[in-house]
């Protein structure tokens, strides 16, 4: 604990550095609802702060507060995992790192599974029974090319069902789309107008040789674009022991944010995009903090209350 403050440290030994973000935000309701990741120089969380640490600002006008909460709540998560034959043998570490992310889910939480290979499929609908998840994880066999987009955007579909207010993607992927119907600017549209975290895990080869295809050269930054368009983060893993790790990186991350609430003073149902900020004050003495947050969100329309 550091002196002279009664924050807390939550120990989630975040391996990637992204860039500022700002997680989803909801636009059925006149309420902006903004999730928000707040770390120390050691890539802990960082928990304990109030409502008077953070200011928020919409298109550069501060914002008034209305909701906060530091409380850990229930959450709705989709995996998405690649079955394509470039996967192979990481299928496996890829049904560890499922089961190793689902054991820090609650009771309250649900859940769904995506695989996608020559097509996107979903093979389980939302439960909260994790066992059975974790019993799908267990049946995919690798085979076919790969439409990861394709993959994402039926995962933003089926979350429209979520019943949890906190929604995140976990993406577990070579990250080499190269049979999908949409393309990556498409998807980066669909993420960003969505209310949901996008984290991926890419499964990489540990060195690039001769016979790679293009997309699996790409597939890191394909994968980290996405994420970054959401507030999540993607994290990459080369060996078989580090993508367990992730996932229980991931899962701490997702319970210990904060919920941040505001009324906009931008009133017009226009449908542009909302560029948001997030600003959080520490007390002197207290080290530097990182802060990530969704980039913004898409006002509502008339059309939409039609």
């Amino acid at each position: 604990m550091y002196r002279g403050s009664a924050f807390l440290l939550a120990v989630a030994l975040c391996c990637f550095v992204a860039r500022p973000q700002t997680p989803d935000i909801r636009v059925d309701t006149t309420l902006v609802e903004i999730p928000v990741n707040v770390s120390d120089s050691l890539n802990r969380a960082v928990i304990g702060l109030d409502k008077g640490n953070f200011q928020i600002f919409e298109d550069g006008v501060e914002q008034k507060i209305a909701h906060f909460s530091g409380e850990d709540s229930p959450i709705s998560v989709g995996l998405l995992v690649d079955t394509s034959g470039s996967m192979g043998m990481k299928l496996g570490l890829s049904r560890n790192a499922a089961a190793e992310f689902l054991r820090t889910m609650t009771p309250n939480d649900d859940a769904f599974l995506v695989e996608f290979a020559d097509e996107a499929r979903l093979v389980e609908h939302f439960t909260s029974d994790m066992k059975q998840i974790d019993q799908d994880m267990e049946n995919l066999r690798p085979g076919g090319l790969t439409a990861l987009l394709d993959g994402v955007n039926l995962g933003v579909s089926e979350m429209k069902k979520a019943k949890n207010p906190r929604k995140a993607l976990i993406v577990i992927s070579d990250g080499g789309d190269n049979h999908s119907t949409y393309t990556p600017a498409q998807i980066r549209q669909t993420v960003r107008a969505a209310d949901v975290e996008i984290y991926a895990m890419g499964v990489f080869e540990p060195i690039l040789f001769p016979g790679l295809s293009l997309e699996e050269i790409s597939g890191p930054k394909l994968l980290a674009r996405l994420a970054e368009q959401t507030g999540g983060r993607a994290f990459g893993a080369r060996d078989d022991d580090q993508l367990p790790a992730i996932a229980q990186r991931i899962g701490v991350e997702l319970r210990n944010q904060y919920m941040l609430g505001y009324y906009p003073t931008n009133t017009a149902r226009d449908g542009k995009f909302r560029e948001v900020e997030v600003k959080v004050t520490v007390p002197k003495g207290f080290p530097a903090v990182k802060v990530r947050w969704r980039k913004g969100y898409y006002a509502p329309t008339d059309l939409e209350f039609k």
